[in-house]
């Protein structure tokens, strides 16, 4: 091969000296018997003579043993000098390769150098496309039109094609003779090896190397030398090409989640421009309705006094309903009026340290009427050392009245209720849990009964009326106070509502508080 620097060896001419002087010594011996010798002695010559030529002929053996275990070195120490320089440059190259993903550097990385290195004139790496259609991706030593002229033949030789898929080598050492007249008539490569690219066990180029006609023949070393390089780039490239897919994934993703973060941007601020609205309305439309309600609620009562004129008793009947409904119509405005206040943050908590056991005492006391009327039993578990906690207590006390009041009106006669609370210490807050043995939840309706307005479908709640804020109410207050709420049910196996409260309350913002189901 070309630019191989091979060491220069040296033969031992030793044998042949001496066989040469014997050889010499016995014509000397046979001139002076024939100058002075007796005709005796001519046997006892001969034999001697026959004996040199034995000796001679043992020694001419052993030269040419001698001359060709030495030309067999030769070879043998050649054919590994060329190993070891391959192997070197193929280290190299898996340095080189290592250094980059992006293919078109990968393949560069076989350059003119390499080629001389490794002992040849000219080099191809080419593609192979998903439509079967080569490419060359990098060129040293051949023209561009002979090359696409041989890539036309090669994708007509179906068996040729075939061969490589199989992972096979062709080369000058051991090819068909069609392999051999396409790349010798069209390449110009009296000497090549022309390996597959094999990726995932699947054809994805070639690659070529080759010499002119003086060159020197290719080895078994130059087939695998070649062999490893072509499993070596067709790894590379394979990396190459999966990190180029990585990559534009990644940024078909960012633009798209930037996209939809956007979009996201603009429904989150459209929708707190509907709440905020919404709030608005609220509060001017309860404001508007509060006053003439004021005002009825005021003349009925100044009816039933019978200070403007003696009333029948069926007048005060309708005139007691006008200021029963009043009352709930009130009630009704209330809530949505602190609704509204605490969503838009215009309800400033006041939190003191309070002691929850007094506080839901008076809670227990208050509800008493309605437990005795459908005869529930109530049970308080509350640790003594609970600690006392900042909460605003006229919010707080409208959290359990609320839930107590939806336990007994769930809650069938001669049922139960507990509330129990559960330190956290290590969280710094508690977890209270109020349970009931009443008609429970279904599933649907777990996520739901925190919105406003939504009641449940349920047999009680077709025959009791009701507005559907008193859990949004309670939702919103424990969030103000930054807790959370969430609830656990099963039909027919009674509902338990859980929510925490820190011990010390935060003079932050509250963030929005999800609803949980268990």
């Amino acid at each position: 091969m070309n630019n191989v620097a091979y060491p220069i060896y040296t033969f031992d001419f030793t044998p042949l000296l001496i066989l040469g002087c014997v050889v010499l010594l016995a014509g000397l011996i046979v001139s002076l018997y024939f100058l002075i010798g007796k005709n005796e002695d001519l046997k006892e010559i001969r034999a001697a003579y026959n004996k040199i030529l034995e000796a001679f002929n043992e020694l001419d053996e052993q030269a040419k043993l001698i001359v060709k275990t030495d030309l067999e070195l030769n070879k043998a120490q050649e054919e590994l000098d060329r190993r070891l320089t391959g192997l070197n440059i193929l280290q190299k190259m898996a340095q080189k390769m290592n250094m980059t993903l992006d293919d078109n550097e990968v393949f560069q990385r076989f350059d003119q150098t390499m080629i001389a290195e490794l002992g040849f004139s000219k080099g191809l790496i080419a593609t192979l496309s998903d439509e079967k259609v080569l490419t060359p991706r990098v060129n040293i030593g051949m023209a561009s039109a002979k090359i696409e002229t041989f890539f036309n033949a090669l994708a007509g030789e179906a068996d040729l094609i075939a061969t490589l898929q199989k992972g096979v080598i062709l080369s000058s050492l051991r090819s068909s003779q069609t392999a051999r007249s396409l790349i010798v008539q069209i390449l110009d490569a009296e000497h090549f090896i022309l390996s597959p690219l094999l990726t995932q066990k699947k054809l994805s180029g070639i690659l070529f190397v080759g010499n002119n006609y003086n060159a020197q023949p290719v080895t078994e070393g130059d087939e695998e030398i070649i062999s490893i390089l072509a499993n070596q780039l067709a790894q590379a490239g394979e990396n190459a090409q999966l990190f180029e897919q990585v990559y534009r994934s990644s940024q078909i993703l960012e633009m798209k989640v930037a996209e939809r973060t956007k979009e996201l941007t603009l429904a989150l601020k459209n929708l707190e421009e509907v709440s905020k609205k919404k709030s608005e309305f609220i509060s001017a439309v309860s404001h508007e309705l509060r006053t003439p309600l004021t005002s009825i609620k005021g003349y009925a009562a100044i009816l039933m006094t019978g200070k403007v004129g003696e009333i029948p008793e069926p007048v005060k009947e309708r005139l007691a309903k006008i200021n029963l409904h009043s009352d709930n119509l009130v009630k009704l405005i209330n809530d949505l009026l602190d609704i509204a206040r605490i969503e838009s943050g215009r309800v400033e908590m006041r939190p003191r340290l309070q002691p929850l056991k007094p506080l839901l005492d008076n809670i227990a006391d208050l509800l008493t009427p309605q437990l005795g009327a459908k005869n529930i039993t109530i049970k308080l578990s509350i640790p003594d050392d609970i600690p006392a906690i900042e909460i605003d207590q006229g919010q707080i006390e409208r959290v359990f009245i609320n839930l107590l009041s939806n336990a007994i009106k769930f809650t069938p006669e001669k049922g139960s209720i507990s509330v129990n609370v559960i330190p956290r210490p290590d969280q710094e807050k508690l977890t209270i849990e109020v349970a009931d043995s009443g008609i429970g939840i279904k599933k649907e309706d777990l996520g739901k009964i925190f919105d406003e307005f939504y009641r449940a479908e349920n047999e009680i709640n077709m025959n009791v009326k009701g507005t559907g804020l008193g859990l949004a109410l309670v939702r919103n207050i424990v969030a103000a106070h930054h807790g959370r709420i969430w609830v656990s049910s099963e039909p027919g196996a009674g509902t338990t509502f859980h929510f925490t409260l820190p011990y010390k309350h935060i003079n932050k913002k509250p963030e929005d508080n999800k609803t949980e189901v268990a």
